[in-house]
């Protein structure tokens, strides 16, 4: 998909997503925004693809939502309509994010304003360049500082009292104090952004393909989860399903003979 507004680029099981706005700063239009679903929803189907990279061209990560565009619905009859429209298909993004099988790795320079904030709330993982400055821009246009999963996703990043520092004023935070939070894992040189990102999802590649799946997928449930009793029930179940997987064998016998093991997803 190289030359379009969101550019794929694969290196094995390793897929590298590029927002390719950069003259507009990666700004999310309804175009990018349905490129950007299509390619998350597609992802469940793609157990070939096992880790994917996010990340923005030219100087920012993503300056928000395209003001200028329809994602702003005109005023007059059926408004509330077509807004919802809209706003469903940029939420969206974040709903196909979490439910796609492969951890999704966002890999932050410059501005992640808005929208751009939000896609990397909903990133399982977030490494940031030394640049990165990253606020819920929302709130500067007139809008509820909640939008596109970060008055749930944040929170359980940073807590409730910076979410609510952030949410409620605007205010950008800076690569350190990110870091600092928790916001993001480490901070990297802006030269060397994309080597980190490759190399924690080889990491992310050591495990089972099934067990790397499992694990995202139990973590989404057991954050919610109403009880330690819920959590460790669901953790036993994804246990006993793994440990009847050939991969399982072979990690043990590769962890006992010291070498590589070769995962066939069986």
């Amino acid at each position: 998909m190289s030359g379009s507004i969101l550019e794929i680029e694969s290196r094995g099981a390793i897929e590298i997503v590029t927002l390719n706005r950069p003259e507009q700063l990666n700004a999310l239009s309804p175009e990018l925004a349905q490129a950007l679903l299509d390619y998350f929803r597609a992802l469940v189907d793609r157990l070939d693809v096992r880790v994917v990279l996010l990340r923005g061209a030219g100087r920012v990560f993503c300056a928000g939502a395209e003001l200028g565009s329809e994602a702003f619905a005109e005023g007059g009859p059926g408004r509330n309509q077509r807004q919802l429209a809209m706003q469903r298909l940029y939420s969206g993004i974040v709903r196909a994010m979490r439910a796609c099988p492969q951890p999704v790795i966002a890999l932050v320079h410059g501005a992640a304003c808005g929208a751009g904030f939000s896609l990397t709330l909903a990133a399982d993982v977030r490494i940031a360049a030394e640049d990165a400055r990253l606020n819920a821009a929302y709130l500067r246009v007139g809008l509820g500082g909640c939008d596109m999963g970060s008055g749930y996703l944040l929170p359980r990043l940073v807590g409730l009292s910076v979410a609510s520092e952030l949410l409620m004023t605007g205010n950008f935070i800076a690569a350190p104090r990110a870091l600092a939070s928790g916001l993001v894992s480490s901070v990297v040189a802006n030269e060397d952004l994309l080597d980190a990102g490759l190399a924690m999802a080889q990491d992310m590649l050591r495990a089972s393909p099934m067990g790397l799946r499992m694990t995202k997928e139990t973590l989404g449930l057991t954050i919610d989860a109403p009880s330690l009793e819920a959590a460790l029930t669901l953790e036993d179940r994804q246990q006993c399903m793994l440990l009847s997987t050939a991969d399982h064998e072979t990690a043990v016998e590769a962890f006992r003979t010291r070498s590589v093991p070769e995962y066939r997803d069986l």
